[in-house]
């Protein structure tokens, strides 16, 4: 079975995230970027599956110019099989495009499965896993925290409103993986050498989506406003009588 995975360049979870002067989007001048953390488990728990026989070949996919390699060599430092490169050219690229280059992607390549990362820390969507499974008509999980292969489909655990929820899926499907999957392993040096020589392919966004320009655009970008200074109350009765008088608690008054 020849599993896929998208992965993204977001900003380092550890960077704190700085806006433009001019509130055009987030400034990422001298920051340090790296693999959304959902993605590199998705890459991980892939790698694990094709380690124990249950997967043929892991290949991983992004979207960007040729600096977005980076995240792509990160993970065929993890043990991906092959990286492939969907340059947008000249226009922004976004999230409806991409998903619909995706699904054009898994067809021609004979995808068994794809695993998401159930959000990017950048913008925290989750898009990416329903409208790939909607645009490719398979069934799909999200937040799944446990794969198991059965038959010819899938049993997965999934962190729902009510508790864990238990679902079985037929191949091929999609599933968005939660940071509880797996825990990535280290990348050894001799991997991290090997992948900076090996071959991305590199395909033009526009072949594989009928319109690569973005469909959305940001009009503002703004710092959240700091949060409030705690504060202390003697007895329970003021404790309550602050939570009545909350904003939140009267919006509907």
């Amino acid at each position: 079975m020849h599993v896929l995975i998208p992965v993204k360049r977001v900003v380092d979870y550890n960077v704190k995230v700085r806006v433009k002067s001019d509130g055009s989007g987030v400034d990422t001048a001298g920051v340090k970027m790296s693999i959304n953390p959902f993605d590199e488990v998705a890459v991980a728990q892939a790698v694990l599956m094709r380690q124990a026989g249950q997967v043929s070949r892991v290949t991983v996919v992004s979207c960007g110019g040729p600096i977005a390699q980076d995240v792509l060599r990160t993970a065929l430092a993890m043990g991906a099989d092959a990286a492939i490169l969907l340059d947008p050219g000249t226009g922004e690229s976004d999230g409806p495009a991409l998903t619909e280059a995706l699904s054009v992607l898994v067809q021609h390549e004979g995808v068994g499965l794809v695993l998401c990362g159930k959000q990017a820390i950048d913008d925290d969507l989750g898009d990416t896993a329903p409208m790939l499974a909607a645009l490719l008509d398979w069934p799909q999980a999200i937040s799944v925290n446990r794969i198991e292969l059965i038959d010819a489909g899938l049993r997965v655990d999934c962190d729902g409103d009510q508790g864990l929820e238990q679902w079985r899926l037929p191949l091929p499907a999609v599933l968005g993986v939660d940071l509880r999957l797996c825990d990535p392993r280290p990348i050894s040096l001799p991997n991290m050498m090997k992948a900076k020589k090996a071959v991305i392919t590199m395909l033009p966004l526009a072949e594989l989506a009928s319109s690569a320009s973005g469909r959305m655009r940001v009009l503002s970008c703004t710092t959240p406003p700091a949060r409030a200074a705690g504060v202390r109350v003697g007895s329970l009765p003021q404790l309550l009588d602050l939570l009545r008088h909350l904003p939140a608690l009267n919006a509907g008054t």
